[in-house]
């Protein structure tokens, strides 16, 4: 009875923790259960799709396969069922059991498709940043949009590597997923994501959960990718491939900020470094509560 007991608080406990209640913006939580909160257009497909069309279907599905185990347990049994039955075929069952699941595939790939199409569909951009993955396990970041060299090369272009572990706690930032350098676009501007890899690198992925964003970073292939961000905040995101020992150390860190603030760092890591405009960044945004001091 006491193991009965302390399972039953233990389920108790996870039901009312209040961190169930909700998902988290911009970075997972602990106890969370679900998806990040949404504030992309894909995300809020991909929520919809999740919560309305594949958990329903999912919980029918366990349910009835519950009660049929249950059936068959109750009913035939050898106690219950000395005598079993020899039929080997039964018209019926056979065709329920091929149709229904043809109908349920049907049903999830329509707004599947739907999904897809919204993902790989990418529109007028308001702005483009060219993502490349490094072998030193790190993002490299270009800006294009805000001028070229000679060379065709983006002049604004920096490295966002780990912040290591003691940095982030005196910075009051998540380790593992804070940068020493974050990247930074306007709320409500559509932002196309173009994505490599080093050529001398391997296959990696980025992704931020928050933005239903994810997209492989390949050696000698450019891959596309879109976001339109409807709040400011903090988002942040990891290498989605197995990509080598330093996998678990590749974060993203991008801040959705006011169109006049992303002016302001724009003009300001123009002529300045990636940290100075970064510090400039964080300066504005603590003086408007927008973030935590350290």
């Amino acid at each position: 009875m006491k193991t009965y007991a302390k399972f039953a608080l233990a389920l108790l406990a996870l039901a009312t923790a209040p961190a169930l209640a909700q998902a988290a913006a911009g970075q997972a939580e602990p106890w969370q259960m679900g998806l990040q909160d949404s504030v992309t257009p894909v995300s809020d497909y991909i929520h919809w799709f999740h919560n309305l069309i594949l958990m329903p279907i999912i919980v029918i599905i366990a349910l009835f396969v519950l009660a049929l185990l249950i059936v068959v347990m109750v009913k035939f049994n050898a106690k219950a069922n000395p005598v079993p039955s020899k039929t080997t075929h039964h018209v019926g069952l056979e065709v329920a059991w091929t149709v229904i699941p043809v109908l349920i595939l049907v049903i999830i790939a329509i707004p599947s498709l739907r999904l897809l199409y919204l993902q790989r569909d990418i529109p007028q951009a308001d702005m483009t940043i060219k993502v490349i993955g490094n072998p030193g396990w790190n993002w490299t970041y270009q800006y294009p949009d805000l001028g070229v060299d000679e060379s065709g090369e983006a002049k604004v272009s920096f490295t966002a590597s780990l912040l290591p572990e003691d940095q982030a706690k005196a910075q009051n930032r998540p380790y593992l997923l804070a940068t020493d350098v974050p990247v930074v676009v306007p709320v409500n501007k559509t932002v196309k994501v173009i994505v490599t890899s080093d050529p001398a690198g391997i296959i990696h992925a980025w992704t931020i959960p928050s933005f239903g964003s994810k997209i492989d970073a390949i050696p000698g292939r450019l891959n596309e990718d879109w976001f339109r961000a409807n709040k400011e905040g903090v988002y942040y995101g990891q290498c989605s491939e197995l990509c080598g020992k330093d996998h678990a150390f590749m974060p993203i860190e991008l801040h959705v900020v006011s169109e006049a603030d992303f002016k302001a760092w724009s003009e300001k890591v123009q002529t300045a470094s990636a940290e100075e405009a970064r510090d400039f960044l964080f300066a504005m945004l603590q003086a408007k509560g927008q973030l935590a001091s350290n």
